[in-house]
């Protein structure tokens, strides 16, 4: 992660906002008195919101353990060719 002073933030506000926003990275801001903020695309928040749900969920992260085991043994849900052409849009 990329780090800017809080005067550099302020008077480039614009331009870093829209490269925090474009590139997809957050970017820390200090202070001279010591705590820093980071800021970051609304998009990338909650993105990063909702992967935090799952990692704490132990249902879903079962269900993902045991979906690795069946699709790596080659015993996963196969679509058919209509179920596929229907998710993909074809």
């Amino acid at each position: 992660m990329d780090t800017i002073s809080v005067n550099k933030f302020r008077d480039n506000l614009k331009t870093v906002v829209e490269q925090v926003i474009s590139q997809h990275e957050p970017l820390k801001v200090t202070r001279r008195a010591g705590e820093a903020f980071v800021v970051m695309s609304a998009d990338d928040w909650e993105r990063e919101q909702e992967t935090l749900y799952v990692l704490q969920n132990n249902n879903l992260m079962q269900q993902i353990s045991e979906s690795f085991k069946t699709h790596a043994n080659g015993q996963g849900y196969q679509p058919t060719k209509e179920e596929l052409n229907e998710i993909t849009g074809i």
